[in-house]
């Protein structure tokens, strides 16, 4: 018998039941939308005291293209890892196509990250995630993904 969703929006507690991620890696604060196997549609508030930002850049605090596209993937992750017969699994990074990095993501940002789950076959999968900041694209990739067995 599936369980019910919980009343959107999630916050980071029901993400934590969901996801593996825990801070300072859990880079998604809220889910928005959610059509389990289909669709996610999250939120990141972008701080200053963010853990990378004294590295990357001490003058010019930008936040790295490699956490934003962390950030896409985690939110498809909701949408595959919610589903029951992913229960409890981690999704893993099995490729990164057709990325690309349209504005810069600074402290004060709010990030809504969008994936939409392309396909599915067996324990491999691949969706399109855009990160935004407002009505702007910031980033865009195509993310494939492999489910633990």
């Amino acid at each position: 018998m599936l369980s019910p969703l919980p009343p959107l929006p999630f916050d980071r507690e029901v993400i934590e039941s969901i996801l593996p991620h825990r801070a300072p890696f859990l880079l998604i604060d809220e889910v928005l939308e959610l059509e389990p196997g289909v669709r996610t549609v999250a939120r990141r508030a972008v701080r200053a005291e963010d853990w990378w930002f004294p590295g990357h850049f001490p003058q010019r605090p930008v936040m790295p293209g490699v956490m934003i596209v962390e950030a896409m993937a985690q939110a498809g992750a909701v949408a595959v890892l919610i589903e029951e017969a992913n229960r409890g699994k981690i999704a893993f990074f099995a490729g990164i196509d057709d990325c690309r990095f349209k504005r810069v993501v600074e402290p004060g940002d709010v990030l809504t990250l969008t994936c939409e789950i392309e396909v599915v076959r067996g324990s491999i999968g691949r969706g399109r995630a855009t990160a935004h900041v407002g009505d702007e694209l910031a980033a865009r990739a195509t993310l494939t993904f492999a489910v633990e067995r």
